[in-house]
């Protein structure tokens, strides 16, 4: 049994994180009956009057030369908002939210994601999704990784339109049974280590894997979301400096403001299969500074309640000099063979 000292950091770590009203809209709008109240669009935001286009089909009118944003190969010009039934909420974001939709011709399901033109540019982010719609674009050979389908704008908003991946966050898994048996980490692991794999062949750093970024199909699978922090044309011997990413998770060359590489991704699969494995990622701290100090300096602690193959992993992939980091000199290829 945990004693009290050892509860306290696992509950204000899923306390600091979790989003339990998500949880409680998305199950009033999966109910038939309450769907039908008059209410529920605007609990789920869907009806206000700054997006006529997700609730009536009403298109905004085409954008001008200067609100153009080139969406390259993906863009689908006769495509509108219209095309699509918006049904709920799926996800926020600094730019914009995620929305379950149902097209009406194929009448299949897709995620939404629409981003507001006005606070891309405000905020020079332009670079940052167009480097998100590269890598999409790049993603539609591999199983582990979301897909574009297409893309489109209005005037005032960037449409792109993903797979529905149906089977939750990792994170809402691994916040409510707290932690996972080693098989089922190692197979979720050795996913997340394909795709990784797959897009460090690409030259494209990931640089922000954690478990809110990593979704389950259907059929249990991985699959890998949200690209707004990859970095482009990193060749396997090349390094970029822009500090980036989720506390948690940071790497210790991150956080020393040193160019990096590729290995900070295999530093982030070493700290979610920890987390996986004991319930809270590798040096936490409910003070960031702390946090960052233990990451920098302190050794990696492991319980014994693991095999060695496991700890022999962990090991490898926590390894502070990033030199030294499994993943370093041969990337995946000759890493993870299963």
């Amino acid at each position: 049994m945990r004693t009290k000292t050892e509860k306290s950091p696992l509950k204000a770590f899923m306390k600091q994180r979790r989003m339990g009203l998500n949880d409680f809209i998305q199950k009033i709008s999966t109910n038939s009956y309450a769907c039908k109240h008059p209410e529920v669009p605007n609990i789920l935001s869907i009806s206000q009057p700054q997006e006529p286009e997700l609730l009536n089909g009403n298109s905004s009118p085409p954008p001008s030369p200067s609100q153009q944003i080139n969406l390259g190969p993906s863009s689908n010009p006769h495509a509108k908002p219209s095309d699509f039934q918006f049904l709920k909420i799926i996800g926020k974001g600094s730019f914009g939210k995620v929305l379950l939709a149902r097209h009406n011709v194929d009448e299949k399901f897709y995620a939404v994601k629409v981003l507001q033109k006005k606070a891309i540019l405000k905020k020079k982010e332009e670079k940052h999704i167009m480097s998100e719609r590269n890598v999409l674009l790049k993603n539609v050979k591999h199983p582990f990784l979301v897909g574009l389908h297409f893309s489109f704008q209005t005037a005032s908003r960037l449409y792109f339109v993903l797979d529905y991946i149906n089977g939750g966050e990792l994170f809402y898994h691994l916040q409510r049974e707290r932690c996972f048996l080693e098989p089922r980490a190692r197979f979720y692991a050795a996913e997340i280590a394909s795709a990784l794999g797959y897009l460090h062949s690409l030259n494209i750093v990931y640089r922000d894997l954690k478990p809110e970024n990593i979704l389950l199909d259907s059929q249990g699978h991985i699959v890998l979301t949200d690209f707004g922090l990859c970095k482009e044309n990193i060749e396997p011997n090349g390094t970029t400096s822009t500090f980036c990413g989720t506390p948690e998770y940071l790497a210790p060359e991150v956080l020393h403001k040193q160019p990096y590489d590729r290995t900070v991704d295999w530093w982030c699969l070493g700290a979610v299969l920890y987390e996986m494995l004991y319930g809270l990622p590798p040096f936490y701290s409910r003070n960031t500074a702390e946090m960052y100090d233990n990451i920098l300096n302190k050794p990696l602690q492991l319980k014994p309640n693991i095999t060695n193959s496991a700890r022999n992993l962990l090991e490898g992939l926590l390894q502070k000099d990033r030199t030294k980091r499994l993943g370093a000199k041969n990337d995946f290829v000759s890493r993870f063979q299963i």
